[in-house]
């Protein structure tokens, strides 16, 4: 029952914990279905002052409340989600029995407000919670309350029964000393009791009250009943004016009103948005049903609603009505709930002067007048649940549409539809239906270009396309190069009352002073989005603090949060918050956050790139140093973090690269190195490396151009550039070598090892690794040691030696599941299927390639390598339709990736497969493209080994000469080489 927190299991209590936990597990119910974030929970628990372990204090009582109640509290994104049956749940009990006396006849509905007020016990979240849970939550559940008891007593009172009405008021009043419309009732019961002294000496005692304490006179109905209880002796002789009833005669009178704006017949896009509102206008159910439509300023909400409530016209036959309570109207006052419920009533023929004075009257007199009805309500433009609360329809026949920039947190059993922005061809759709489709065909690309700088934003795209239909001559380019111009964007998009910038402003100046300081910092961040941790750097604040901050601008829709603590502007609000920022910011303040931040991001990326392999060169200790952290406890989390900000960290080497910090810029780019190649991000990869060698080379830094130098030179390796690839490496070898930095050359004697190897000179790359190896033993360094075991193996295997090479990788293997050696057991998992599989031993090849591909799963050269090198082996065992899809899965890897560099290896082992299945013709063409793609990467080996599978094919496919041709170039090379293709070759040769 309603009141204290409480839980019952088959009439047995069940342990809800202490106070805390209850207060959370209340408002999980309260919002059951909904989610409740950890904001709202933080306020109810401690209001404006909570400690810094808010979060985890909430964390803890969520974990003791999954086990006393499992399976009913769900994670999401911002907070926790109560997954009951609301029939299981007092408060939504109430409501449903509440809600269904509305369209019932006098006896049902008496019937069932005494079933909904059983519901109550008390007073809700009694002992618990701060006082905002009390003004947000217990104070408005309260007015349920007694409006409810205000409608069952109206109805007892119309069917007679006075004396019921006494009995039950009579405590209820003594405890609500100054509820006008309760002691109204009160007087009315008793009076109709024929208790006229009783009558009189309850309404004297409320009106003492009124004047002692708030220094007012009763209202004028309570003054009005009293003037007839002096008059009369009893209630038959005159009639009560102003009772309150159920079922006001006003009904007799109603009148039937379509208040729609005009529909727009441009509409574009927001087909699902739409479809879901006329789903819910035209589904049936026993409860008035509402649906709030919220987004930032300028996204189409009233659009669609007025939209939505054209379609649904012929499903509410009692009328349309349409409101706007001027929530974010320059130079209006939003519409207090008073006026609008005033102008709604007078708007379906309540005449002026029946109206209620008080809110609660207007709010009864207004549902009460829509029972039975089948009617439709928008209410546009609204600021918050205290505004539309009163106003919301209770009637089951009655659909409500409410449009807003806020949250408005507090809404029980309603729908939600947020809306983005417009995606492109949406937007361009709309554009087409305003100017025209073959205006904007002419220029699709130009069009496209300006839908982006408008961001999909429908208010910024109507500007646009009307200020392009007035002007017949302008283009899509001319338009495009007008809103290029920072300083003039604004003023391009406002037109005849539509005004972008003026629609952003209005949120804005809806934010208190630390939410603006906040939003305007936010317009200069560096990159695109930002988490939690980057937005406290940001913002020179605590995260728990920042928190709170940037839920304020979601809730206001000035800021999109995509992710959970992720977040991004739109770019005309970025655009705007640049703009004000440039003025509204103190000198210094934009360029003090944007190192912060900066810091912040140097200082995570050093920390992740240490769990992603070993270093030669991470920051020292001193470096990169930030409160705001981050923390990262594994691999995983560190790709997690790379993949969520890899174009940010981008954009971080650019600030530094930009400015003084070359040091910090290199270091940046030498951390996301190996995030970079292992994710297929090659363009990344080497603009961010080729930034930093030009910040290194402007301010004469060795070290700095050292380290750079590897990774061009890893970069260019990927890309195929094996010779520019050597050159950037020796020269780096060269400068460590002067600055005597031994973990540096070491770095880079590996990777000109990595190097060699892809361009055939195995004999060579065997010199580096096994320099590099011998290090690695005499510093102790085992993963080092590891890593190069593992690429020693491989080059067993490509000499031929093919036991050298399945012992090195399994001894690899047998080191256990030690997290930073992931890759190289990936590595090794992989060497050791390819062995076995030229040793003949295919189970245990099949065995060991599953491995490695579930090994290389996330890690798109790894796990594409795997793939072919399956498909190899089940060529080997003659399963040709598996080996096919496995290459082909391997090249699907490789497009998706963006990493083109095993293209070659893979369409080699695809010819070869569709040799052996007897389909020279494909073969011959597949193995045409990899002798082309090797022989222009440099790929020495892989070029031979396409030439001698594509001279062994049968004639005609590939004719007596060029076969001749063919295997010449491959046994030259398999013999400069030193590798054993070359009896194959030659054998080859002879067969000609």
């Amino acid at each position: 029952m309603l009141g204290p927190i409480a839980a019952w299991s088959e009439g047995r209590p069940l342990p809800v914990g202490g106070p805390r936990q209850r207060c959370v597990l209340g408002a999980l119910l309260v919002y059951a279905g909904r989610e409740v974030t950890f904001d709202q929970l933080i306020s109810y628990l401690w209001s404006d002052d909570p400690p810094r372990t808010a979060r985890s204090v909430i964390q803890v009582q969520i974990s003791h409340l999954r086990r006393e109640f499992p399976g009913m509290i769900s994670t999401t994104s911002g907070g926790y989600l109560a997954d009951v049956d609301p029939g299981r749940v007092d408060l939504h009990r109430f409501r449903r029995l509440r809600d269904s006396a509305d369209p019932a006849d006098p006896e049902t509905a008496l019937e069932r407000l005494s079933e909904a007020l059983e519901c109550w016990r008390g007073v809700p979240f009694s002992g618990v919670g701060a006082e905002h849970l009390y003004y947000s939550v217990v104070s408005p559940l309260l007015e349920e309350r007694w409006a409810a008891v205000a409608e069952w007593a109206s109805c007892a009172l119309s069917l007679g029964r006075a004396s019921e009405v006494v009995s039950y008021l009579t405590p209820i009043v003594r405890e609500e000393t100054l509820r006008e419309r309760l002691h109204h009732l009160f007087v009315s019961a008793l009076w109709h009791s024929g208790e006229r002294a009783a009558a009189l000496s309850a309404y004297e005692e409320i009106r003492s009250r009124l004047a002692e304490e708030l220094g007012v006179d009763p209202d004028p109905d309570l003054t009005a009943l009293h003037t007839q209880i002096l008059r009369a002796d009893t209630p038959e002789h005159t009639p009560v004016k102003g009772l309150p009833s159920p079922f006001p005669a006003v009904k007799d009178h109603f009148v039937v009103r379509n208040d729609l704006p005009r529909d727009i017949q441009d509409f574009a896009g927001r087909r699902e948005s739409l479809n879901h509102l006329v789903g819910v206008g035209t589904s049936q159910g026993e409860r008035a049903r509402v649906c709030v439509i919220s987004g930032s300023g300028g996204s189409g909400k009233t659009t669609l609603a007025v939209r939505a409530g054209h379609e649904l016209v012929s499903h509410f036959p009692d009328g349309q009505l349409f409101i706007d309570l001027y929530g974010y109207t320059a130079e209006k006052r939003p519409l207090d709930e008073g006026a609008a419920l005033g102008a709604l009533l007078r708007a379906v023929g309540v005449p002026f002067e029946d109206l209620p004075d008080s809110v609660d009257e207007r709010s009864a007199l207004w549902r009460a007048t829509l029972r039975g009805r089948r009617l439709l309500v928008i209410l546009d433009n609204a600021v918050s649940y205290a505004q539309v609360n009163p106003i919301l329809p209770s009637a089951e026949g009655t659909l409500t549409l409410i449009t807003t920039r806020n949250d408005l947190a507090g809404l029980s059993g309603t729908d939600y539809v947020s809306l983005s922005m417009l995606g492109e061809e949406s937007a361009l759709e709309l554009l087409g239906k305003v100017l025209g489709e073959d205006r904007v065909l002419r220029e699709r690309e130009k069009a496209l270009r300006v839908v982006r700088i408008c961001g999909g934003l429908p208010l910024a795209l109507r500007v646009v396309a009307g200020r392009m239909l007035s002007r017949p001559k302008w283009s899509f380019g001319h338009v495009e190069r007008r809103l290029s111009e920072q300083s003039r964007r604004f003023r391009e998009l406002q037109m005849d009352g539509q005004d972008v910038e003026a629609a952003i402003d209005l949120s804005y100046q809806s934010l208190n002073p630390d939410q603006r300081r906040a939003f305007l910092l936010l317009g200069v961040l560096i990159g695109t989005t930002v988490d939690l941790h980057g937005a406290a750097a940001l913002m020179d604040m605590e995260p728990e603090d920042a928190d709170d901050l940037l839920q304020g601008l979601v809730g206001v829709c000035l800021l999109e949060e995509p992710d959970g603590d992720v977040y991004r502007l739109h770019d005309l609000i970025g655009d705007f918050s640049r703009y004000r920022g440039s003025s509204d910011l103190s000198s210094g303040e934009a360029d003090e956050a944007r190192a912060r931040l900066a810091n912040q991001y140097m200082s995570v990326s050093q920390r992740a790139a240490d769990l992603l392999g070993p270093r030669a060169h991470g920051s020292p200790d001193e470096a990169g140093g930030s409160r705001y952290h981050a923390e990262l406890l594994d691999r995983a989390e560190a790709e997690a973090w790379f993949d969520l900000h890899q174009d940010n960290v981008a954009d971080v080497i650019d600030f530094y690269s930009d400015g003084q910090s070359v040091e910090e810029a290199w270091r940046m780019a030498d951390a996301v190195w190996r995030f970079y190649a292992q994710r297929g991000r090659m363009g990344l990869l080497l603009t961010s490396q080729e930034k930093a060698l030009r910040a290194s080379e402007r301010r004469g830094s060795k070290r700095g151009r050292a380290v750079t130098l590897i990774g061009m030179g890893i970069a260019h390796c990927l890309s195929g550039r094996f010779d520019s690839s050597l050159s950037f490496l020796q020269e780096a070898r060269e400068l460590l070598e002067e600055l005597g930095d031994e973990r540096g050359i070491i770095r880079a004697l590996a990777n000109l090892g990595m190097v060699y190897e892809r361009m055939g000179r195995f004999r060579e790359s065997a010199e580096c690794l096994e320099g590099v190896l011998a290090y690695a033993v005499s510093q102790g360094d085992k993963q080092l040691e590891v890593m190069q075991r593992a690429n020693l193996s491989v080059l067993h295997l490509n000499l031929g030696r093919y036991r050298e090479a399945l012992a090195q990788s399994e001894g690899v293997l047998a080191l256990g599941a030690d997290e930073s050696l992931d890759n190289s057991r990936t590595q090794a998992a992989l060497v050791a299927g390819e062995a076995r599989t030229a040793l003949g031993d295919l189970e245990g090849a099949y065995e060991a390639l599953r491995v490695a591909v579930s090994m290389a799963q996330g890690k798109s050269m790894k796990e594409m390598y795997a793939h072919n090198s399956l498909g190899a082996a089940y060529r080997a065992g003659g399963r040709f339709d598996e080996a096919v899809a496995e290459h082909r899965r391997a090249l699907e890897l490789a497009d998706r990736s963006g990493n083109r560099s095993a293209d070659a290896e893979i369409l080699t082992d695809l010819g070869m497969t569709y040799s052996a299945a007897e389909q020279p013709a494909r073969a011959a063409r597949t193995l045409e493209k990899a002798l082309t793609s090797a022989t222009e990467r440099g790929e020495r080996y892989t070029a031979a080994r396409a030439a001698l599978a594509l001279g062994r094919l049968p004639a005609p496919v590939v004719d007596a000469d060029r076969a001749r041709s063919l295997l010449t170039d491959a046994l030259q090379a398999f013999e400069e080489m030193g590798l054993p293709e070359v009896d194959q070759a030659r054998e080859a040769l002879k067969g000609l």
